[in-house]
C-alpha cells in the first residue's frame, strides 16, 4: 500500500510490518534535490503515526546506489548565497533527525554508493545493511564544503573518532569490507539475498516488544549524546567559514565542469 509522497522523488509504501522508503532518483544515482530533502520528515512523520509499522526501511532506487549524495547541480541554485546555504542545511538537518527521532527502529537497505548526505541519511538510522560492492565515502574536502557538525558526531558514535577523521582527511571511498571492519554497518549479504535479508530482520524486531524496543532505541541515543563541552557555536562558525570560501566556489565550479579543483584554503 502507498503512502502519498509530496514528491514523486520519494516513494513511501507500507507492505506489513514494514514501512518502506526510497529516495527515487535513479538517473542521479538517487542524489537528493531539495524537495526530497523537504518530504522526508512528513514521511517519516506518517510512518511512525501508523500503529501497524514497526520497523521504517530506507532505501534507493535502481541498481546502482543508495544514495549518492546530496544533488550537486542544484547547489549553484540552492547552495549559492549566504541565505540559500542556510536554508538548505536546514532542510537536510530536518530529513537527517526526523530519521534520527524516528520512533520506529530504522534501517539503511544499501545497494551501491552511499556517498555524502546519503552517508548521512545510512548514519540517521539504527542500522545499516549493505550489500556486497557497496561503498562509502563522504567527499567534502575535494568540494570545498563542512559536513554538518550533527552528522559529524553521528559518524564518530558508529566508527570512532580516527575513522572519521580519515573519512574527511582523505575524502576517499570505503569498502564494504573496511565499512564492516569499523562498524559502519551491521551486516553484509550478496546483491541478490539483501532484501530477503533485510526482511528476515525487519521480522525478527516486528516479533519482538513494541515498547521494549523503543525504550532500548531512546535510552542507547541518550548514551551517545554530545558532552556539556560541546562547543556548539565553535563549530557552526567553522562550517559557514567552509561555505563562505573561495575554496567553495571552486570546488563547485570544478565537480560542474569535470575537472580538478584547484583549492588555496581561501
Amino acid at each position: 500500500m502507498s503512502i502519498t509522497s509530496p514528491t514523486p522523488r520519494m516513494i513511501a509504501r507500507k507492505d506489513g510490518a514494514i514501512g518502506w522508503m526510497i529516495f527515487n532518483n535513479p538517473e542521479r544515482l538517487n542524489a537528493v534535490s531539495l524537495d526530497m530533502w523537504e518530504a522526508v520528515p512528513e514521511l517519516i512523520a506518517a510512518f511512525d503515526a501508523d500503529e501497524e509499522i514497526r520497523v521504517i526501511v530506507l532505501t534507493g532506487a535502481g541498481d546502482r546506489a543508495f544514495v549518492a549524495g546530496a544533488d550537486i547541480s542544484q547547489f549553484g541554485e540552492s547552495r549559492s548565497t549566504a541565505e540559500g546555504i542556510i536554508a538548505y542545511e536546514e532542510a537536510t538537518e530536518r530529513a537527517f533527525n526526523a530519521i534520527a527521532a524516528a520512533q520506529k527502529p530504522t534501517i539503511a537497505m544499501i545497494d551501491g554508493y552511499c556517498i555524502g548526505g546519503g552517508l548521512g541519511i545510512a548514519l540517521s538510522c539504527d542500522m545499516r545493511i549493505a550489500a556486497e560492492g557497496s561503498t562509502f565515502g563522504i567527499p567534502a574536502a575535494k568540494l570545498g564544503l563542512a559536513y554538518g557538525a550533527t552528522g559529524t558526531g553521528r559518524l564518530v558514535d558508529v566508527v570512532g573518532p580516527s575513522f572519521a577523521k580519515e573519512f574527511f582527511f582523505t575524502a576517499r571511498r570505503f569498502t564494504h569490507e573496511e565499512a564492516l571492519a569499523m562498524g559502519l554497518i551491521n551486516r553484509v549479504t550478496t546483491r541478490d539475498a539483501l532484501e530477503d535479508f533485510t526482511r528476515n530482520y525487519c521480522g525478527m524486531i516486528a516479533d519482538n516488544a513494541p515498547l521494549t524496543v523503543n525504550t532500548a532505541k531512546q535510552v542507547v541515543n541518550e548514551f551517545t549524546k554530545a558532552p556539556n563541552s560541546f562547543d556548539t557555536e565553535k563549530c557552526n562558525a567553522l562550517i559557514a567559514r567552509c561555505f563562505a570560501s573561495e575554496d567553495y566556489k571552486e570546488g563547485r565550479a570544478a565537480f560542474m565542469e569535470k575537472r580538478k579543483p584547484v583549492f588555496k584554503g581561501k
